[in-house]
């Protein structure tokens, strides 16, 4: 077994350890003496550390989205955990267990699939359940949909994250069209299928990147060219119907600025791309509050400045204290 994972390192600060991580980016500077120096992000599925390593004589070879075996000291460094490290190399493969560097949902995948599926069920608009259930019964779209991130690096940037993030966008989606009164099964769709492209933009090991179609093309064309070979075998399928759902998708986004070719026209649209943004954002402060622990911060206190969000974030309960938690 993995030990310690990043998550635990605060437990040893000012301790030497030996440890084995993924490398998720590495750099090269220069010293004021012109020698070189490694600033490193490593990772493994409990989180990220920054690394420090200044003397790279003796260093093996190693580079992005390898699992590497380091020694060094657990350190502070404005606040935040850092890794002066002494020794690196490359680890083999027979020293690691790739599981233990990947980023993975917390939810049981099984427990997804059969809930996204639930909602699929529920329908009342057969074109739409028949399109669904082309994508959802093809094996090879399945397997890529249960393992997929939804992100390479912002939200659920993890295995299993983009049906997580399905999974909860229906939940709060289905609320929504109940309140607002608009077409539920297409709202839904939407939801279900508005990042399918990311099965094919993204590619995920010990860490996640874009492909070259993913580069060249993005998610929102690629879903759209998926959809539309779906529906090619469904004869039947109405087209005004098609044009709807493709709109959706490619309206996602919200704005030109943002990556989407067409602004939301149509209520179902205008609901998606809300409720996308929201289930994002909130996972997204979830997560930078996960990451102000691991750092080696208070829960209650405030975290850095977060890019994606503009903004330094503050978790409210654990500001509040544990009777406020008990209250609820």
């Amino acid at each position: 077994m993995k030990e310690p994972y990043i998550a635990d390192l605060a437990k040893y600060e000012n301790q030497a350890i030996t440890a084995f991580f993924a490398v998720v980016s590495k750099q090269v500077r220069s010293k004021r003496d012109g020698s070189r120096y490694f600033a490193l992000t490593l990772g493994d599925r409990t989180g990220q550390i920054e690394a420090r390593m200044w003397e790279t004589a003796d260093a093996g070879e190693f580079a992005d989205g390898d699992v590497v075996k380091v020694r060094g000291q657990v350190c502070r460094y404005k606040e935040f955990l850092q890794l002066n490290i002494e020794r690196i190399r490359k680890a083999e493969l027979s020293e690691f267990d790739l599981r233990d560097y990947v980023p993975h949902t917390d939810r049981n995948i099984d427990e997804l699939w059969a809930e996204l599926n639930g909602y699929v069920e529920t329908f009342t608009d057969l074109h739409l359940k028949a399109l669904l259930r082309s994508f959802l019964d093809d094996p090879e779209i399945a397997a890529t949909f249960r393992e997929a991130p939804a992100a390479k690096s912002m939200h659920h940037a993890w295995i299993g994250g983009l049906l997580e993030h399905v999974v909860s966008l229906l939940g709060i989606a289905d609320l929504a069209a109940k309140h607002y009164r608009v077409h539920r099964d297409l709202l839904l769709t939407g939801a279900i299928l508005h990042d399918i492209g990311k099965l094919q933009e993204l590619r995920w090991g010990t860490n996640f990147d874009y492909t070259i179609e993913g580069q060249l093309l993005g998610h929102i064309t690629i879903g759209v060219a998926l959809i539309d070979r779906k529906i090619a075998a469904l004869p039947d399928f109405p087209p005004p119907l098609r044009m709807l759902v493709e709109h959706l998708v490619l309206s996602h986004h919200g704005k030109y600025e943002f990556g989407s070719p067409k602004l939301p026209m149509v209520p179902e649209a205008v609901l998606l791309h809300y409720l996308d943004d929201m289930d994002a954002k909130m996972q997204t402060m979830h997560s930078e509050f996960a990451r102000n622990v691991t750092a080696g911060r208070g829960a209650s206190e405030v975290t850095e400045w977060v890019r994606s969000l503009e903004r330094p974030l503050l978790n409210t309960m654990p500001f509040l204290g544990k009777e406020h938690d008990k209250e609820d």
